[in-house]
C-alpha cells in the first residue's frame, strides 16, 4: 500500500522557498522536485488555506498571473516540518539498514 507522506501544503511551502512563483510555475515546480502532479483546483485550494493561515501571501498581478510568496510564518513552518520529515526519515532508514 503506497503512502503518500508529503502534503500540498508542505509542497507549495517548499516551492515558494525557491522564491516568488505563480500557479502554473508552482505546478511545473512541484512535478519537477517531488514528482507529484497537482491539479488546479488542489493547488488553488491549499494556497487559500496557506493564505488564511498566513504562511503565504499574494502578491499583485503580473497581467492574469497572480505570484505568492513564502511569509516568515511560512518559512518557520516549512523549517519545523522538513526537520520533522528529516528526523522521520532517518530514523526508519536507520532501522531499515539493522533489519537488511
Amino acid at each position: 500500500m503506497p503512502i503518500n507522506p508529503v502534503d500540498r501544503g508542505l509542497l507549495i511551502l517548499t516551492s515558494l522557498a525557491g522564491g516568488e512563483k505563480h500557479g502554473y510555475a508552482l505546478m511545473q515546480d512541484i512535478e519537477e522536485f517531488a514528482g507529484v502532479r497537482l491539479g488546479p483546483g488542489s493547488l488553488y485550494g491549499a494556497i487559500s488555506r496557506l493564505e488564511s493561515e498566513g504562511l503565504v501571501e499574494a502578491l499583485p498581478a503580473d497581467d492574469r498571473r497572480r505570484p505568492y510568496r513564502l511569509t516568515p510564518a511560512g518559512n518557520r513552518v516549512l523549517q519545523q516540518e522538513l526537520s520533522a520529515s528529516a528526523k522521520i526519515a532517518g530514523i526508519g532508514l536507520g532501522r531499515l539498514a539493522v533489519e537488511g
